[in-house]
């Protein structure tokens, strides 16, 4: 057997549930007692603050986060604030990065691919902005990307870690973007899934649909665990 994916989806997990997760899987993949694992959930309300630290792009205060119920995390994944929260689909790729796959930019624009693939196949023309990572419809980001890479102890590479942040439901527009300015950029605004076909659309049917796309592009032959939907 070639290259396996192990894949994971919850329907929903805590932010501060889901860091732990994923640096426990980290340091098993580093110690080759784990595959390569794609983790596929929704997170409640959240904010969350990257390496740049831009506190300022918070547009709320304390009190007013705690009213609305929206948990602030500072993180160790690279970029500015963005938001997380129900009728979104997260990805946490932990994956191996070694040999001829040491890229770093090139694992970055290989997870725009899968995003911008994805929708190519509902009908959406997708794509990048030069300056900003991401994937972009037209002028309105549907998908951020941020990430980490932890550098393995034993061998020379790295294992990927956060990942994206792909905006479903219509609506998610205004419920937690209105807070900040997301990933800094004041200019351009966000859109979704469902604003930019008008249908409706299951994040759990989404987390299905979407695994053979990042199989694809990430040359995975095999994948195991648990995929919404795969039972029906």
């Amino acid at each position: 057997m070639g290259k396996e994916l192990h894949v994971s989806y919850t329907p929903m997990m805590g932010y501060d549930a889901a860091w732990d997760l994923q640096k426990s899987i980290v340091k098993s993949i580093d110690l080759g007692e784990q595959q390569d694992t794609l983790l596929l959930l929704q997170h409640p309300p959240t904010y969350t603050i990257g390496s740049q630290r831009h506190p300022e792009h918070l547009l709320l205060s304390k009190e007013e986060l705690e009213e609305k119920g929206i948990g602030l995390f500072e993180i160790d994944r690279g970029g500015d604030i963005t938001y997380h929260g129900p009728g979104q689909l997260v990805g946490y790729p932990l994956l191996v990065l070694e040999g001829e796959g040491l890229d770093l930019h090139a694992y970055l624009r290989n997870l725009e691919q899968v995003i911008i693939n994805y929708l190519k196949h509902h009908g959406i023309d997708a794509g990048r902005k030069p300056e900003y990572t991401g994937v972009w419809v037209g002028d309105l980001k549907v998908c951020a990307i941020g990430v980490k890479f932890n550098k393995c102890r034993r061998r020379r590479a790295f294992v990927t870690s956060h990942g994206f942040a792909f905006n479903i439901k219509a609506g998610i527009e205004t419920q937690g973007f209105s807070g900040i300015i997301p990933c800094g950029i004041q200019e351009y605004g966000v859109t979704s899934l469902e604003g930019c076909t008008g249908k409706t659309f299951i994040v759990e049917q989404v987390a299905e649909e979407i695994v053979p796309f990042f199989a694809e592009v990430f040359r995975y032959e095999a994948v195991a665990g648990t995929v919404p939907g795969s039972a029906r």
